[in-house]
């Protein structure tokens, strides 16, 4: 393993990106290198993945590959002088990114800070000290840790404009990384503190609702509905053929949907108002339609086949 006094006598501008990783492994923040002078992750993409060595089993992405040992970091910042990055998710950290103005956004608009100081005023909340950096471009970044049992994921703008924050499948720029536009200093070094609740609450993604499959023998509801959709789909959308072509779909739709009437799975009239629609969208009066329509459900009502027979 290399020795830090090596890199001292070998590039002497190697040593602050060292510490700062190091720094951040002895929190027990997993670093990644980044390209020097830049913010994106060194190493190959997935596309040009190998296959071989540590992809043996698959590419693995950079938060796969960050790491807290001192002796990959001491080799690692010893090759190059790399800026580096912390992989928020496997630290255990949300970190709110405020984000300045582009150059090329109108003067008066809303960047992070401003977005986040509305938000609180909003909620009647605040956002409490904790372990701040200035980024490169004048904006800020607050560290937070991440709750447990929730796997925060990034965002952006989602708590406001220019708001993004890194969490799961991101990182961040470490203190002592430098780009063109200046160096990422830390402006307060308070301890790290928690995620306010009210926060983490708007950042929760919100539970998918379950689905429940229905037999169709048993409810029609969900095909009557389908069907409905699609037959209004096809009439409006048809428009060549002149009146009598779109008189014939609008009849021959109307058919399709009757059963459906017929088997007590749609309601008559919600039925009729939603073919009338689609038939007047695609250019009949709205009485041929009424006149098509009602002819088309008389008839297959007073004919329908019984759902166990049509099955």
């Amino acid at each position: 393993m290399p020795q830090p006094g090596t890199f001292m006598t070998a590039d002497p501008a190697r040593l602050p990106l060292l510490a700062s990783a190091l720094t951040a492994a002895e929190r027990d923040w997993p670093v990644i290198p980044l390209h020097p002078w830049a913010k994106r992750p060194a190493g190959h993409p997935e596309r040009a993945c190998p296959r071989t060595g540590r992809c043996a089993n698959g590419h693995r992405k950079p938060e796969q590959r960050a790491t807290t040992n001192p002796e990959l970091i001491h080799a690692t910042w010893g090759a190059r002088p790399y800026n580096v990055g912390i992989a928020t998710g496997p630290a255990g950290l949300l970190v709110i990114d405020l984000d300045v103005l582009k150059p090329e956004e109108p003067k008066g608009a809303p960047d992070g800070a401003t977005s986040l100081a509305a938000l609180c005023e909003r909620t009647g909340q605040t956002v409490p000290t904790t372990y701040r950096v200035r980024t490169a471009r004048g904006g800020s970044h607050l560290y937070f840790t991440a709750p447990t049992g929730v796997r925060l994921k990034n965002s952006a703008n989602r708590l406001g404009p220019h708001i993004d924050t890194r969490a799961w499948g991101g990182y961040v720029v470490a203190p002592g990384s430098t780009t063109p536009d200046g160096t990422y200093e830390v402006t307060d070094d308070a301890p790290v503190a928690p995620l306010p609740a009210w926060l983490a609450a708007l950042l929760t993604e919100p539970p998918k609702p379950t689905v429940v499959d229905l037999a169709p023998l048993r409810d029609g509801t969900r095909a009557a509905r389908v069907a409905l959709e699609r037959e209004c789909a096809v009439i409006a959308a048809t428009t060549e053929g002149g009146p009598n072509g779109r008189n014939n779909t609008l009849h021959r739709s109307a058919c399709k949907v009757a059963r459906f009437v017929a088997w007590g799975d749609l309601p008559r009239d919600v039925a009729e108002q939603a073919i009338q629609g689609a038939g007047e969208a695609s250019g009949l009066p709205p009485a041929e339609c009424r006149t098509t329509i009602r002819s088309a459900m008389d008839w297959v009502i007073s004919h329908a086949t019984p759902r166990q027979a049509a099955s």
